[in-house]
């Protein structure tokens, strides 16, 4: 009996959020049960209301915590639920329902840790500046945390059992993505990368990481690094 949880981290996502719930396959090859949880961070639209009309379970944080604390309540809650495996999925629809399978299918056939989506293997519509972005992200967390990976950033990632039970997450906000590559590095936990397609929108490109936002997810990961 293997159960995955699909964690969605989201703040104010009323746009979208229904059919990101709607593109994830209840049905995985080597999965007998996979369950939804949306971590609401503390939205202030429509975005809980719509995920509980879609029966799935829902986690509210009472004002927005951040990126970091919402992923830290999903660890959490798969924690207490014995999740064999976890995926976490962004929540503005910038992900393919489809890439889960592909995630997961890595995850049981691989033995590994964790699985990277990266959209950089197959960086086919992905703007130009978020590619700068993603690399230079990818160059400082190479050179705090001394590992490599194509996309440190993406939000599309799936966990083991073993995975789960030991990665601690102690961000607050966007710096988060390069904490978990942080603890790959301290657990030496087995990872791997695979393509995945990304869908920008107008929508979605308001999202995720900004140049402008850059030295404060800096400074504070240097923190991280010498804490």
């Amino acid at each position: 009996m293997k159960k995955l949880l699909v964690v969605i981290p989201a703040f104010n996502e009323a746009q979208t959020i229904s059919q990101v719930i709607d593109s994830i396959p209840r049905k995985i090859s080597g999965i007998t049960s996979t369950r939804i949880v949306l971590i609401d961070d503390g939205s202030t639209d429509q975005t809980a209301e719509i995920a509980l009309r879609k029966k799935i379970v829902v986690v509210r944080h009472l004002i927005n915590r951040g990126l970091g604390a919402a992923l830290a309540t999903g660890i959490q809650y798969a924690r207490l639920t014995r999740a064999d495996y976890m995926i976490t999925m962004d929540a503005d629809g910038q992900h393919l329902g489809g890439d889960v399978k592909k995630i997961v299918r890595t995850l049981i056939t691989n033995n590994a840790d964790v699985v990277i989506g990266s959209r950089l293997l197959n960086p086919s519509g992905m703007p130009l500046s978020r590619q700068v972005i993603n690399f230079l992200s990818n160059i400082v967390t190479l050179l705090l945390f001394s590992r490599w990976t194509s996309d440190s950033q993406s939000g599309l990632r799936g966990f083991s059992h073993r995975a789960i039970e030991r990665i601690k997450i102690n961000s607050q906000r966007m710096e988060v993505s390069s904490e978990i590559i942080r603890e790959l590095a301290r657990l030496k936990l087995a990872y791997l990368e695979v393509p995945i397609k990304s869908i920008y929108t107008r929508y979605s490109l308001r999202k995720g990481q900004r140049i402008s936002n850059a030295p404060q997810v800096f400074w504070k990961l240097i923190l991280q690094k010498f804490a």
